[in-house]
């Protein structure tokens, strides 16, 4: 089963780009594209199977909550 998936994030598109710039990367069941628009980040993924799927927007929540974190507190 194949799974595409299209996420947008907005806040400061620049610094959460370049936070998350190197997880942009073809997995062996997953493929991770990050753009950067005036507004906001776009996160396209696209997976083979749902446990890719799931494995690759818990990658993206997991950073998601340690920028907001650091952002809180800087």
């Amino acid at each position: 089963m194949n799974s595409d998936l299209t996420l947008k994030v907005y806040g400061n598109a620049g610094e959460i780009y370049k936070c998350f710039l190197p997880e942009s990367a073809k997995k062996d069941r997953s493929v991770l594209n990050i753009k950067k628009k005036k507004d906001h980040v776009l996160f396209e993924i696209k997976a083979k199977d749902a446990v890719a799927l799931h494995a690759a927007i818990s990658s993206i929540i997991n950073l998601l909550k340690i920028y907001e974190k650091v952002n809180k507190n800087g």
